[in-house]
C-alpha cells in the first residue's frame, strides 16, 4: 500500500467531476459525434489519464507511476470488448446516433459508481486472504478458454435481466422521445426505450467486471492506484467507442492479443499468491515487465490484424448476395459474452 495523501485523492475527484461537467455541457445539444471530434476528446481523455500518471510519478514514486500506468493501459486493452457490446445494444434498440453520446456518459457514471465498490471489495478480500488471488487466476484463465475457443455465443440486450428488471419497475414505451428518459403519458410516467438502452449497458459493464477487476488487482493492490487508473479508462471509453465506430471488425487479432494478456497476468497472480503463501523464494514478475508485455502485446495485435486482413463472413455474404450489414456488428467469434 502506498502512502496517499488526503489531496491527492481530493484533486482525483475534482478532475473527474470537472472533466464529466465540461464533458456534459459540451454535449448538452444532441448530436452525432463524427471522427474528428471523437479524435479530439480521446486524445483530450488519454492526455488527462497521463498527467495525471505524472502526479503519480512525482508524489508516490516510480513504482506507484509504473503500476498506475500499467493498470490504465490494461483496463484501457479490456475495455475495448465493451465496444462490441455497445454497438449490439444500440444495434438492437436502433438507438439514433445522435442520442448515443448521452446514453454512454451514463453508462460511465454508472460504472464509475459500480467498478469503485468491486475494486473497493476486491482490494480489501485480498488484504485479508491472499490465497483469493488462486481463485482469481482461474477466472482469468477461464476469459482465456472461451477467447480461444472461438465459439461465437449470442447475446440477447432485450432479454438481459436489467432490461427486465426495469419493465417490471416502470412500463417502457415503444418509441422514442428525443433524448428524454422519461415521459408522461394518459397522466403516468413511463420510460423510453433510452433508459432501457443504459440498463443494457449498466449490465454488461457488470458482467466485464469479473474480469477486470481481478485483472488490475494482479498489478497492484493498492485502492487508489486500481481505482484511479480505472476511472481514467473508463472516462475515455465513450470517446474511443465513437473514434473507431465502423473500424472495430478490423482489429480481428485483438482479442487473441487480451486473451494473451489475460493469460500473462494469470500466471502473475498465481506467482503472486505463491510468493507470499507458499515461498518468499518464488519470484513475482514486476511491474514494468508487465507493462512492457501489454504494450508489445497490443501493438503486435494491432499491426497484425492492419497487415492481415480477415476473410470475414460479410464479404461470403456479399458473394452470395446477402445484404450489407451496416458498420459495427455484434461481436465477432472468441469475444467475451457480456452474459
Amino acid at each position: 500500500m502506498f502512502d496517499v495523501p488526503f489531496w491527492l485523492w481530493i484533486a482525483f475527484a475534482a478532475t473527474v467531476v470537472v472533466s464529466l461537467v465540461v464533458d456534459l455541457l459540451a454535449h448538452r445539444s444532441a448530436h452525432v459525434i463524427g471522427f474528428k471530434e471523437a479524435a479530439a476528446w480521446s486524445g483530450l481523455w488519454v492526455g488527462l489519464a497521463l498527467v495525471f500518471g505524472g502526479v503519480v510519478f512525482l508524489v508516490l514514486g516510480a513504482t506507484a507511476g509504473t503500476e498506475y500506468t500499467t493498470a490504465w493501459l490494461l483496463e484501457k486493452s479490456l475495455s475495448v470488448d465493451n465496444l462490441f457490446v455497445f454497438a449490439l445494444i444500440f444495434a438492437y434498440f436502433k438507438v439514433p446516433r445522435a442520442y448515443q453520446h448521452r446514453v454512454l456518459f451514463f453508462g460511465v457514471i454508472g460504472a464509475l459508481v459500480f467498478r469503485g465498490v468491486f475494486l473497493a471489495a476486491g482490494v480489501a478480500v485480498v488484504s485479508r486472504f491472499t490465497a483469493v488471488l488462486f481463485v482469481f487466476a482461474a477466472i482469468l484463465f477461464y476469459s482465456v478458454y472461451k477467447i480461444l475457443r472461438g465459439e461465437e455465443e449470442s447475446f440477447d440486450p432485450g432479454r438481459s435481466f436489467a432490461v427486465r428488471l426495469l419493465r417490471r419497475v416502470i412500463p417502457v414505451r415503444d418509441t422514442y422521445a428525443g433524448p428524454k428518459f422519461f415521459v408522461k403519458e394518459a397522466g403516468k410516467h413511463v420510460a423510453t426505450p433510452l433508459l432501457a438502452v443504459v440498463a443494457a449497458i449498466e449490465a454488461a459493464d457488470l458482467i466485464f467486471a469479473v474480469d477486470s477487476v481481478p485483472a488490475v488487482l494482479a498489478v497492484s493492490d493498492d485502492a487508489f492506484i486500481v481505482y484511479t487508473s480505472n476511472a481514467f479508462a473508463i472516462l475515455g471509453l465513450r470517446a474511443l467507442y465513437f473514434l473507431l465506430s465502423g473500424l472495430l471488425d478490423r482489429f480481428h487479432y485483438l482479442s487473441k492479443g487480451l486473451a494473451i494478456i489475460l493469460g500473462f497476468i494469470g500466471v502473475k497472480l498465481i506467482l503472486q499468491a505463491t510468493h507470499k503463501i507458499v515461498s518468499p523464494s518464488v519470484p513475482e514478475i514486476p511491474s514494468t515487465v508487465s507493462l512492457a508485455v501489454i504494450v508489445v502485446v497490443l501493438a503486435v495485435s494491432v499491426v497484425l490484424s492492419l497487415r492481415r486482413p480477415a476473410e470475414t463472413a460479410d464479404t461470403a455474404d456479399e458473394d452470395a448476395g446477402a445484404p450489407e450489414e451496416e458498420a459495427l456488428a455484434p461481436p465477432p467469434a472468441g469475444r467475451r459474452d457480456p452474459r
